[in-house]
């Protein structure tokens, strides 16, 4: 049973792309529906990116707070999950979305490129994640999404590192889901395939039509369209759910 107070969520990644979407998503539906009121967002370097994005949402009389803080860093971590309790009264939402990426082909990647992707990418997850996990046990209830990727599921050259980190998310989000499915904390993960965003737009127009062309649906996804799938895993309609990984790719890997 959700907790009948306003639910207070914590977005990682949460001033670009899917993250800021998701920010927005849940804050919105909270206004409309007192479920979302509160939403922390944490992000590492984009300050005039998090500031465009708090003045947005308290013109519209929404609560929401930001963190700026190294993801890849547990204590940086707990110290934002600890002031979120203190300020907001608790967290029973945790979205992982933060990520990068450091592209190149194995024989040139270097070792810097893979470890930094696996500790922002993968890492991140693990530090977010234990340090709301013993909050929400003695609450017991809570809703943590994780943000992987296709890639996680079929692979991409140039990408190994990335595709590591995603596909340590899909273990890590079922492994959790069975530790954590007795306290009433559900764990899924969400998928996306190409997606509108920062990542995307260096892609010249022959890989565009290149992925477009593996797309059922024929289009990009947009922000939006995993921020829904993200909202309704944090609903009472998806209390059901838990360890699935949810693929938002407009059936790219049916």
């Amino acid at each position: 049973m959700e907790p009948k107070k306003n639910k207070r969520a914590i977005v990682t990644g949460g001033t670009r792309g899917i993250g800021r979407a998701i920010v927005k998503e849940l804050a919105v539906c909270g206004s409309k529906n007192e479920i979302y009121s509160d939403v922390a967002f944490v992000y590492n370097s984009s300050d005039e990116f998090a500031q465009e994005l708090i003045s947005e949402l308290t013109r519209e009389n929404l609560k929401v707070v930001a963190y700026k803080a190294d993801v890849s860093s547990f204590t940086d971590a707990k110290n934002v999950v600890d002031d979120v309790i203190d300020k907001l009264g608790g967290v029973d939402i945790l979205v992982n979305n933060a990520g990068i990426t450091r592209d190149n082909l194995l024989l040139r990647m270097s070792e810097n490129d893979f470890d930094d992707v696996i500790a922002a990418n993968l890492k991140s997850v693990f530090n977010f994640s234990k340090a709301v996990t013993p909050y929400m046990i003695k609450q017991r209830y809570g809703r943590i999404i994780n943000v992987s990727s296709v890639v996680a599921l079929i692979g991409n050259p140039g990408q190994t590192n990335y595709v590591a980190s995603k596909a340590g998310v899909l273990g890590f989000t079922k492994s959790m889901a069975r530790e954590l499915s007795s306290r009433n904390i559900n764990v899924n993960a969400v998928a996306p395939g190409f997606i509108e965003t920062d990542m995307t737009k260096n892609l010249n127009e022959t890989q565009r039509e290149l992925m477009i062309k593996n797309i059922p649906l024929g289009r990009p996804g947009l922000p939006e369209d995993v921020a829904k799938v993200v909202r309704f895993l944090t609903s009472a309609d998806a209390d059901y759910i838990t360890g699935q990984v949810i693929a938002v790719d407009g059936g790219m890997t049916m």
